[in-house]
């Protein structure tokens, strides 16, 4: 794990060895410090005079600034090193999330991996900035420090060696007892978030159903179990501050005590003044660093579980991975499914949604495809450019199954205007140009023209360049159908699919639609999933689908006389129109 994290740093390798370098630097001039400051007290005790004690005062002036000029170097380096370790492990993640699947995304769930790029690589983050500089800062000053204890006051410094074990025992079981505490918030966090999300996503229709309450004691329950949880790691946490006090008024008591003690029958021969005070300051900076230790103790406990969810998604293996040396020439539209099957997951008592379907489409062919809902029309044509994988059986594009493709070109040479339509924030130029991006303005033209969308855009004030919202609030249903299907055009496909993408157009504008489709690529392979027999009856096949099964294959007027489920479906539609 701590290898994967290791390789973000990159380059950012200089800043983050220059950090340690500088707080070693710094460390050794804030020891330094009080072995003069204790010389002073002595002078001044001694009766000494402003001239002699000029080269100390000095001294302790240059030392505390090039303590403060190590300390801003070393903090400007912890930062960018820090900063850029956190920016390249959320390049990886992302990355790494853009090579998932479908099932690698139902795998980890799309809020979780939102959760793990932002918050955890913050934990992250502020662990990594503490560990090149507090946790070399920590050690270096506990051993100094009792370096320089050992030399200012002999033997009375070994009352260092009883306490810091002590503490720092301690310390390491308030850090266990607090890691299993903040493994459960961390899952907290992803159901939260996908709560959150959920609802932003979808508060027009908690509006419409005047939800609102019921939403915000939803939120208040997850949140109060998080504060909860919270508030418990923080209680275990909050030990530490009264652990690190007990242990320093232990020592300054003894090192008051037992120094006073020294000083007074060696009459300052033996222990002085001067020696006590940094004795004293020795041990602040040691139990200090300990203190600080255990800081760093609980952030590292509370980012290693956020590191585990991070290398989590970067050790996953892809389920759908490009073959070595893929076809990238896709001939032509055709499509053949032999024998497949297809269930999500990989628990064998998950029920199949596609069972031994077989069908053979022509390139050019226009196929329709019916079916009550969850019939797995959806599930059927995401095998084509690979959105899952089949189970059993193959599918073949072109003469060659799909998994012999290139990724890339298998997709680029699949167009496919998904159920859910996506739309993304920016111009309506800018989301079109996502099928081409070298498309040209009358190429543009072109494909709206095809898509029936040049009525709505040459209606707006600037035209292809106005504004979208995010997810296209400001869109109608049917205008985000029309601007997907003239985004997935300019990808100039050898299999166009349109995953119900009329639903949310009238019927005119529909047959408009296929009427232009058919003209505009007529030996491109065009399936069409619909809800409504009008939308398909046109089509060279009709494909019924029911409880992921295909039920009959034929045209309009042949699955009217040989299918009655079909019949049903398309006398009860005609009797709703009328």
């Amino acid at each position: 794990m701590y290898k994967k994290l290791l390789s973000c740093v990159r380059e950012y390798k200089r800043p983050s060895l220059e950090a340690p370098f500088y707080v070693s630097l710094e460390v050794i001039m804030e020891c330094i410090i009080p072995f003069i400051t204790a010389r002073l007290v002595n002078q001044i005790r001694n009766g000494c005079t402003m001239n002699e004690l000029l080269f100390d005062g000095i001294m302790l002036i240059i030392m505390a600034f090039m303590s403060l000029t190590f300390g801003i170097i070393a903090g400007n380096s912890c930062s960018t090193a820090s900063c850029g370790f956190a920016k390249n492990l959320r390049s990886d993640l992302f990355r790494a999330v853009q090579k998932f699947s479908f099932t690698d995304i139902d795998r980890f769930s799309s809020t979780s991996l939102i959760t793990r790029i932002t918050t955890d690589v913050s934990n992250v983050q502020r662990a990594y900035m503490m560990i090149i500089r507090t946790v070399i800062r920590g050690p270096l000053m506990l051993i100094f420090s009792f370096i320089m204890a050992l030399i200012m006051g002999g033997r009375i410094a070994f009352v260092f060696l009883f306490a810091a074990p002590f503490l720092g025992a301690g310390l390491f079981m308030i850090a266990r007892w607090a890691m299993p505490t903040f493994s459960r918030i961390f899952r907290q966090y992803d159901g939260f978030n996908n709560s959150v999300q959920e609802n932003i996503h979808g508060v027009r229709v908690v509006k419409a159903f005047v939800r609102e309450e019921y939403e915000k004691e939803k939120f208040s329950q997850n949140n109060e179990s998080i504060r909860k949880t919270f508030t418990t790691a923080e209680k275990i946490l909050a030990l530490n501050n009264p652990l690190m006090q007990f242990c320093t008024y232990i020592v300054m008591i003894f090192i008051l005590y037992y120094g006073t003690y020294r000083v007074i029958t060696s009459r300052g021969l033996d222990l002085n003044i001067g020696q006590i005070s940094s004795l004293i300051t020795y041990g602040t900076q040691i139990l200090g660093s300990l203190m600080r230790l255990s800081m760093v103790l609980a952030m590292i406990t509370l980012a290693r579980e956020s590191a585990i969810r991070i290398v989590e998604v970067l050790d996953a293996q892809p389920t759908l991975t490009s073959p070595i040396n893929g076809i990238r020439d896709v001939k032509d539209g055709s499509i053949i499914f032999e024998h497949v099957s297809f269930r999500y997951g990989d628990n064998i008592k998950t029920p199949y949604a596609l069972t031994n379907i077989n069908v053979k489409i022509e390139s050019g062919e226009t196929i329709g495809i019916i079916g009550g809902t969850g019939s797995s029309k959806s599930t059927l044509v995401q095998l084509i450019p690979r959105l899952y994988d089949a189970t059993h059986g193959r599918v073949i594009l072109g003469g060659h199954d799909v998994k012999e493709y290139e990724l890339e070109s298998l997709r680029n040479n699949v167009a496919f205007v998904l159920q859910k339509n996506e739309i993304f924030s920016g111009t309506i130029r800018e989301n079109l140009k996502w099928g081409n991006r070298f498309a040209t303005d009358e190429e543009i033209s072109e494909v709206c023209r095809v898509s029936c969308a040049d009525e709505f855009i040459e209606r707006l004030p600037e035209k292809l360049d106005t504004h979208i919202e995010q997810n296209g609030t400001n869109l109608s249903g049917g205008q985000k159908q029309r601007l997907c299907i003239a985004r997935a055009l300019l990808k100039r496909p050898k299999v166009l699919i349109l995953d119900d993408a009329l639903s949310a157009v009238d019927t005119a504008t529909d047959a408009r639609i296929r009427a232009s489709l058919k003209q505009y690529m007529p030996g491109v392979t065009k399936i069409i999933i619909a809800q409504r027999i009008l939308s398909v009856r046109d089509s060279d096949r009709i494909i019924l689908l029911e409880g992921g099964e295909i039920k009959a294959i034929g045209t309009h007027e042949e699955l009217l006389k040989t299918s009655e489920i079909y019949g049903e479906i398309y006398t009860s539609q005609q009797r709703e129109l009328h």
